[in-house]
């Protein structure tokens, strides 16, 4: 029987987890050619999720868990522990419930079919119509700056072919845009979109710097465009710069006694000038950034654990 592999991240989810695993047995119970591991990576909870986690690994060995010796982040630890898994396909399914699960068999339908990635794409959501539109508009931002194609609305709910996992295994990028990454490597790609239902227990644990940073991360991974208009800004900036430095010289050379220029313009020129550098100048350190976490190779996470492995 093939193997099919559902990664599980999570962090501070004891309110989840059990009802996770029973979602995932109720979808494979209907399958007698498949049989599944269900692979918890847990990033160093400080609740009980890693305490229930060892109680339903003991009795149910198609539970799996990896315990992370601190928390590795919202993007390293969900990558590694796709990377772990060994299945003919790999599902990511998170532990907040936000995915259906109901999704999984039309995954599994398509990927027989012969789609090597079949991913989720919201098309609505429950969550804040403020914060969904700004998601919209972050990914539409996004695909017209990346050099590829990028998917519109997706999380990462989705299976993976073991060939595309094999892919992700040989790019060994230490700080992986994991979305972008699914995009890059191509292959068949079926989009299925589904309504994201609310958050039923606990709280989300995205806040406004997690945001930023894979938002930031999806931006650099795909693309050189900021670094070209920088290139760009500072060249329109300097010419704009020269012809009102001109436009001030004749007018005070033709209204010598009248015309004065006030220090108004000077601050505000010069308050302008440096947050424009300030911004550009942030840009390149986004890029340098990455640079740096790449050339230290240091692993994805560290494991303290592993159950059932």
């Amino acid at each position: 029987m093939k193997l099919i592999s559902v990664v599980t991240p999570c962090y501070n989810e004891e309110d989840n987890v059990q009802e996770c695993v029973k979602l995932i047995q109720s979808v494979f119970s209907h399958y007698d050619n498949y049989t599944y591991e269900h692979i918890f990576i847990d990033n160093a909870s400080t609740d009980k999720t890693l305490d229930i986690l060892r109680d339903i690994a003991s009795t149910d060995k198609h539970v799996k868990v990896i315990a992370n010796s601190r928390n590795f982040g919202h993007i390293r630890s969900p990558y590694h522990g796709l990377l772990q898994a060994h299945g003919d396909a790999v599902i990511l399914f998170v532990a907040d419930l936000q995915d259906p699960a109901s999704l999984i068999p039309e995954f599994i339908k398509k990927w027989e079919e012969g789609f090597q990635t079949v991913v989720g794409t919201k098309r609505s959501s429950e969550e804040s119509s403020v914060m969904f539109t700004i998601r919209k508009l972050y990914y539409k931002t996004v695909n017209r700056l990346s050099n590829i194609d990028l998917i519109d609305n997706f999380t990462g709910f989705g299976l993976y072919d073991k060939e595309v996992i094999d892919h992700l295994r040989s790019i060994n990028d230490p700080y992986p845009y994991f979305r972008g990454l699914i995009a890059e490597i191509g292959l068949r790609i079926h989009q299925i979109p589904y309504d994201q239902p609310v958050r039923v227990r606990g709280i989300t644990k995205n806040n406004f710097f997690t945001l930023y940073d894979i938002g930031m991360l999806g931006i650099i991974s795909h693309s050189q465009v900021p670094l070209r208009i920088a290139t760009m800004a500072g060249f329109l900036l300097s010419f704009i710069s020269i012809f009102i430095a001109a436009i001030y010289f004749l007018l005070k050379l033709i209204f010598w006694n009248s015309f004065s220029l006030g220090m108004a313009p000077v601050v505000i020129g010069i308050f302008f000038f440096a947050s424009v550098q300030l911004f550009f100048v942030g840009i390149l350190g986004e890029y340098l950034g990455s640079i740096h976490i790449y050339s230290k190779r240091r692993p994805l996470v560290i494991e303290k654990e592993r159950i059932n492995f």
